[in-house]
Formats: structure tokens, sequence, C-alpha cells
């Protein structure tokens, strides 16, 4: 139908007589003819199929353990014959066409095989292979050959994961026990309090010792504190002594358990073990009172009793009164002030001591006698209406921490109960949690902290929370951990020092280790002490050996914080300075930095794990000197390259190239009939 269409117009446009002769009318008549049948084809939408194929070489990754064991504990000869049997592993392969590439445990980009640094101070074999099966996901990953010593102190066991890949364990390292004495552990309460002796229990295994006797020290600083002999029983691999510390006054102290070196010890590096105490002046005494009985006082008694620091007291009216001059640090008081002037003695020695307070709501909180007592939230009741909702974490509080999977717990609580009411937050108050109405995420506040300076105050407003923590136990054996988290940083942060302070530069944990990333975070507040950010803050870090750092940064609103990098162990000082309000304020403190000598603490190398994970996938476990049959086998497994085609349907109009012909066609009819008198 096209080429009749163009014959058509071709036969119109040039059937009458032209100044031109016969000859040149036809070829006129046919690039006419062409042009037209062309363009009514293009009409009909017509399309160019295109095949693509694609060939992937198959890969083979070189899975490194570049941990310091390796080399620490390998003979140099032995891991020069490794290295360089991975080069030629990886040369010989290339020329046959593989992909070769490698991977380490150190992130980043990862050298050959041939300068390999042995630095990583820890070793988890899982999450390089997970992370090999990860990166390589649809793609034609062939094998992993795996160099390690089957040393895995970090992340989960490997001989339980499962892996999609053969693996061609490659063993290096040391199975001959060397002479050495090491500390695999120390046992002790991370809090104690001043006065107060507390244990310190460590573990010392030893290997070409057994019989005799190890002299193991204790330390703080370069003070030795107590001095113990310790006999090494014959036939047995591992002793503990124990010591007894006096806590001294209140602060972060680092202690240190040494074990002296001996004649012909192998490394010293794994001899000593740094423990941190915090020293707190006392037990923290906890008033536990309720309007009456309720099933909530006994999810909080047993969330308090998880931590050893707290003394508690429970009260209620007419079951078990409050002592008239009782002593407390803060208190908890569940449905009070409540109606009818239920507990009304409890409720005025708890103001009259001015101490920090929990305020949990319920159906007999008497709501207008709570709006007089200034927590930082005005709660105007719409009639007896609830709502009934799950705890969701506030993103943008930042006074404790909330994981994902206290998050997802949280999100597994059955709804409960609280007041529809018109929530008002009062000037420097924050939730910590928000409510979830069924699948709506709100911004009504759930808990919140708030008061005026110097007398915390928090609301909880839900007399439901022991249904919370009832089902976390139901669902996650008797370990209702994140409702107890909740309960005991709630207290925690009512009863740090009140805050009379604009600035507050403190460390994101209580301890670091030397691999971590240490990390500040900083508040500030203006005159009413209202959040602010965005504010410069200068910070100066002291170590102990008096090297000084500095850092500038801006507390976000987005609560990032100050990122130091690692850090040598050892105790730090820091002070943080800033101007608010063109007023200058300054805080300080301390954090502290644990070296984890973990790559020391074993030696002796472990084969049988790298031929369990071998044999798994179908494979068999190599030695250095066996790479030439390690290459042979890697050959005749006749891993194959993955062609791959790809179909692509493209409209013929879209062709650029068609266009400029059609032009070209046009343009040539123009110039022939213009050249030969005609238009």
């Amino acid at each position: 139908m096209c080429l009749l269409v163009g014959a058509g117009y071709a036969a119109l446009q040039y059937s009458a007589r032209a100044p031109w002769g016969p000859r040149l009318n036809y070829a006129l008549a046919a690039l006419r003819w062409a042009v037209v049948s062309f363009l009514c084809f293009l009409l009909l939408a017509p399309f160019v199929k295109s095949t693509t194929t694609r060939t992937e070489k198959p890969t083979v990754v070189l899975a490194v353990d570049n941990s310091q064991s390796v080399e620490l504990f390998t003979p140099k000869p032995v891991l020069s014959q490794a290295t360089a049997g991975l080069a030629q592993l990886a040369a010989t392969l290339r020329a046959k066409g593989f992909a070769v590439e490698t991977r380490a445990l150190t992130p980043g980009r990862t050298p050959g095989p041939d300068s390999l640094r042995f630095t990583a101070a820890s070793t988890d074999l899982d999450q390089l292979l997970a992370g090999t099966r990860a990166a390589y996901d649809g793609r034609n990953l062939a094998a992993v050959v795996l160099l390690s010593d089957g040393i895995a102190n970090q992340g989960r066991g490997p001989a339980s994961a499962d892996y999609t890949f053969p693996i061609y364990a490659v063993a290096v390292g040391d199975t001959v026990p060397k002479k050495d004495l090491r500390l695999t552990d120390l046992a002790y309460n991370r809090v104690a309090f001043s006065g107060n002796k507390f244990p310190l229990e460590a573990e010392l295994a030893f290997e070409g010792y057994a019989g005799g006797t190890a002299t193991v020290e204790l330390r703080e600083g370069p003070r030795v504190l107590e001095t113990r002999r310790v006999a090494l029983p014959a036939g047995r691999r591992r002793a503990k002594v124990a010591f007894q510390i006096t806590a001294p006054a209140p602060g972060k102290r680092r202690y240190e358990v040494r074990v002296v070196p001996q004649p012909g010890e192998f490394t010293a590096l794994n001899n000593a073990r740094p423990a941190f105490v915090e020293v707190v002046k006392g037990k923290l005494r906890v008033l536990l009172a309720g309007a009456a009985p309720h099933p909530d006082l006994k999810a909080l008694r047993a969330a308090l009793q998880t931590n050893d620091n707290f003394d508690l007291t429970l009260a209620v009216p007419g079951v078990a009164p409050l002592k008239a001059g009782a002593d407390f640090d803060v208190a908890i008081l569940h449905q009070l002030p409540a109606q009818g002037g239920l507990g009304t003695d409890i409720l005025a020695q708890v103001q009259a001591k001015g101490v920090p307070a929990l305020y949990v709501v319920g159906a007999q909180s008497d709501l207008a006698a709570y709006n007089r007592l200034g927590t930082g939230l005005s709660i105007q009741p719409r009639g007896a209406q609830t709502d009934a909702v799950t705890p969701l974490p506030n993103p943008g509080f930042t006074r404790f921490a909330l994981d994902e999977e206290t998050a997802r717990r949280f999100a597994q609580y059955p709804p409960v109960s609280v007041p529809f009411a018109d929530l008002r937050l009062g000037p420097g108050a924050e939730a910590a949690l928000w409510q979830q109405v069924g699948r709506v995420a709100t911004q009504r506040p759930l808990l919140v902290f708030g008061g005026p300076t110097g007398a915390r105050r928090a609301t909880l407003l839900t007399d439901g929370g022991w249904q919370w923590r009832l089902s976390e136990a139901v669902a996650h054996d008797d370990r209702p951990e994140a409702y107890d988290r909740l309960i005991v940083r709630t207290v925690q942060l009512l009863t740090q020092n009140a805050r009379k302070k604009r600035l507050d530069a403190y460390p994101t944990q209580d301890a670091f280790g030397t691999q971590d990333d240490v990390t500040l975070a900083a508040e500030t507040y203006n005159a009413v002490f209202e959040r602010i950010y965005d504010q410069k803050i200068d910070l100066t870090l002291t170590s102990d050996s008096q090297r000084v750092r500095r850092f500038s940064f801006s507390n976000g609103a987005d609560g990032a914080p100050l990122h130091l990098g690692p850090l040598p162990a050892g105790r730090y000082r820091y002070q943080a300075r800033a101007t608010l309000g063109g007023q200058a304020q300054q805080d300080a403190g301390e954090l502290l930095v644990q070296n984890q000598p973990l790559e020391a603490l074993e030696s002796k190398a472990n084969p049988n794990l790298l031929a369990q994970l071998a044999r798994r996938s179908g494979q068999r476990l190599y030695y250095p000197a066996q790479f030439a049959q390690l290459t042979q086998d890697l050959l005749k497994a006749n891993y194959k390259p993955i062609l791959s085609s790809e179909e692509d349907l493209k409209d013929l109009i879209d062709q650029k190239w068609i266009f400029f012909l059609i032009l070209a066609f046009v343009t040539a009819e123009w110039a022939v009939r213009k050249y030969s008198g005609s238009v």
C-alpha cells in the first residue's frame, strides 16, 4: 500500500511535460516515489529489534584473612609462600579467562595478594564470606579461595552459616602450641560504690608452664595495688585469680591486670587486660508509689530490679505506707496525684524533697492537680474517651538511644489506653516516645521529659505498661529487655545532675575499643533552657600523655555526633567551649578507650574449621605448599562464562539517520529540479 501511494504521488508530480529529458524525469519520479513510500511506511510505526550478547567471565574471589594473628603466629617462610602462591594463582587464572578479585577483613580497596598488610585487629570470617556473597549476588561467582588461620574472634561462627559458593580453603598459622601466658577474661562489676569492696576475677590461660607458678599484678596506672602468685596445675590449661578492690572516690577508674612475662614466653602482647570501673556515690534510692495496687507496680518493680544500682522502696496507701522522713533520690508516682485525695501524704513528701519524679498517668489520676505540678506537659482531656496506642521512638530525642531491636519490639506491643486529650509541651520539654495509633504514626507525646531546671520530671501517659512487659516476656523467653531498659534509662536520666549548664558534651558510650570510631555528642540550650542547634563548639581532647588534639564542630538537629576516629587505649579528658547568646559556656568530662588485643589471645591455628567450611561446599583443605594442586583443581572444575542476551525494541522513526537520509533525498530532488530550470 505504501508503494502504491508513493507511485501515485510520483505519477501526479511527474506526468506533465517538463523542461528536462525523459531519463531525468524518470529518475526524479523514482526519487519522489522512494521518499513518499518510506514516509507512509513510517506512519505505520515500524520497530527494529536488536539483540546484544554479553559474556561474563567466571570470577574467583581471593578472600584473605589479613588479621594480625596470621602474621604474628605464621612462620615467615610459610606466609611468604602463601602470598606468593596467591599472586601466582591469580595470574594463572586470569590467563585462563577468569576474573580474579581480592577481598580482606579491612574495609576499603584491597590491594593485590602480593602486597597485603596483615593489620586487622579482629577476625570476623563470617562477615568476610557473607560480604562476598552479597557483593557478588547475581554475578558469575565461580569460587572463593579463603586464606586464613581459622581463628575467628568476632561475629557469628562461620561453621554455622550457609554459603552458596564453593570454598577452597588454604590454611596458614601454626598448629603447634607456643609457650605462652595470657589473660583470656576479666569478670567484674562495671559500677562500684565508693568505699565498698568489689571483686575482680581474672582467667589465666597457659601453654608450656604447667606445674609452675605465675605472678599476676593488679595495677592502677604505674602503681601496683596487689600481687598474687598463681599455681599453674599440671593437666590443666587455665587458672583463675581473684582480687578484692576498695572503691575510691567517685569517678571513672582504670585498672589493669598483668601477668609478669616468664623466660621463653612467645609473646607478651596478651599478658595484660584493662578494667574500667565507674565508682558512684552509692545506690540510687528509688521510691515506687501508687494510688492503689496495680499490675503496673509489679512490672515497674521487676524492671528496676534488673539494675543492681537501685535501692527500691514501695509505698501504697493503706497497704504499704511511706514512713515520714524516708530518704529517696527519685520517685515513680503511679496515678498520683489521684482522684479523691489518695496518696496526698506521699505526694507531699516528694514535693517537699524536690526530687525528680516519673508520673504514670492512669484512670485514677487527677489531671487538674497534675497540670499544676509544672511537669512540662499539659493534659486537657476531651471527656472520658481514650485512644489505644503503642510506643513509637522519637528519632530526635538523643538523651538516650533506642536501637532498632528495641523499636521492633515496641511495634509488637499490644495497644494500651491513653487519655484522649489536648497535649501541650512546655518550654524545654521533649518527647522520648510518640503515640502510634494502629498503623498511623503520630507526633502526640507518650513519654515526656520536662520540668523546671533542677527538678526534672517525666510523664508516661498510660497505666497499661504491664501489658507491654508481659507480652514481651512471652514473646522473648522471659526477657522483656526493651521495657526494662526503657524504665531504667528513664530513671537514670531523671537522676543525672540537674541541668545548670547550657552546654552539655558527653561520649556516646561508656567505653570504646581501640578500633572503634570514638564519638562525642553535644547539646546546647538558650537562656530559658530550650534546645538550640547548629552552634559552633570547640573541643580540646587531652590524653594521659598530655597530647592535645583540637576539634571544631556544630551540633545539628539530626543529632550527628563528632567523629574523632580510633584512638590509642587510655583515659582522655575533654573540654568543650561555645558561645551561646553572647555568653561563653564550657563543659568537661572524660572518655575511656580500651585496648583489646584479640588477635594475640589465641596462637594456635584452627585448620579444622577451614576443612569443615571447604567440605560443606564440596571442596577440600589446602596448605601453602599445595597451590599448584589448588590451581589444577580450579581449572578442572571447568567453571564456564555466562552468556546473556538482551533484546531491545526501538521505533524505526527514532533512528536519527533516517531523518538525514530523507532530508538528503528531498534536497537532491530539489537541487536537480532547480538546476534543470523548475521548482
